[in-house]
């Protein structure tokens, strides 16, 4: 898979006295699904702002596709535009008086044709579910439509990276699903997929690769099935292990189930 995104040696504090990120190197390809775990304030909110680049390190490196970023403006606007970043908060991302108008704010910054512009705000509101919402208020919206709305918004600048902090607050089950549908469309497409979460069970049904940070490090990068297995790791950062990671464990199943569907098959089971 092809690099977009390094870190290398990046560290960042809001204070000057206490680190939020401390010499982190990670690399993020095209079309991985990577789940970010660790508690409050472990740096996962931070590792974002600085993927986007909302923050400028203190110390370290950023390559995007294989090229430092120097802080231009230039360059910051190709960060933005290439790694998209969806807020746990909706309402710090909508600004527009409709949601049309929202999901295209950001394609219409970047200049591009308006036959263009309009191709991608219907395929953001068709994607997240949104045709009968598109003459609303953003702002007098539900919260779950709120984050259809923001993750639209991402979506119409057709990012290479797409970041989301917590992208299931606030939705219920119905959007959960369509968000998961989602997720595996972009995915299938080539979209490198970056979710932090407090949620272990939808990190080992859904990531290919996790990365765990506690106290501002990335204490751990690896497959959901090796992490999940270091009882260690785990009661260091806070962690618990995934329900059906437990009972395939107990049940001596092999490979473990990550979904319900393949622990009622008892697929892999010696």
């Amino acid at each position: 898979m092809a690099e977009i995104l390094r870190f290398e040696k990046v560290s960042y504090s809001y204070d000057g006295e206490r680190d939020a990120l401390k010499n982190v190197d990670v690399t993020i390809s095209q079309g991985e699904r990577i789940a970010i775990l660790g508690n409050n304030g472990a740096g996962k909110s931070t590792f974002f702002l600085c993927a986007n680049g909302i923050l400028k390190p203190q110390t370290g490196k950023i390559f995007l596709d294989g090229e430092e970023i120097h802080w231009k403006k230039r360059e910051i606007l190709e960060l933005r535009q290439k790694v998209g970043l969806v807020f746990q908060d909706a309402d710090s991302q909508l600004i527009a008086g409709t949601v049309e108008a929202e999901v295209s704010f950001g394609p219409m910054n970047l200049k591009i044709p308006e036959g263009e512009v309009r191709e991608r705000v219907e395929d953001a509101i068709g994607s997240m579910g949104l045709e009968d919402f598109r003459r609303r208020a953003p702002h007098y919206l539900s919260g779950g439509e709120k984050k259809r709305v923001s993750i639209a918004d991402v979506l119409a600048m057709r990012p290479r990276i797409l970041l989301l902090d917590e992208p299931a607050s606030s939705l219920d089950p119905s959007n959960c699903r369509m968000l998961k549908r989602n997720l595996d469309k972009m995915s299938q497409q080539g979209m490198g997929l970056v979710i932090a979460t407090h949620d272990v069970d939808f990190a080992w049904e859904w990531a290919d690769r996790i990365l765990v940070f506690h106290d501002g490090m990335l204490e751990a990068d690896g497959r959901p099935e090796e992490l999940f297995a270091r009882g260690g790791l785990l009661d260091r950062c806070g962690l618990e292990k995934p329900l059906l990671f437990q009972i395939g464990q107990i049940y001596g199943l092999h490979p473990l189930p990550r979904t319900i569907g393949e622990l009622r098959s008892g697929a892999g089971k010696e």
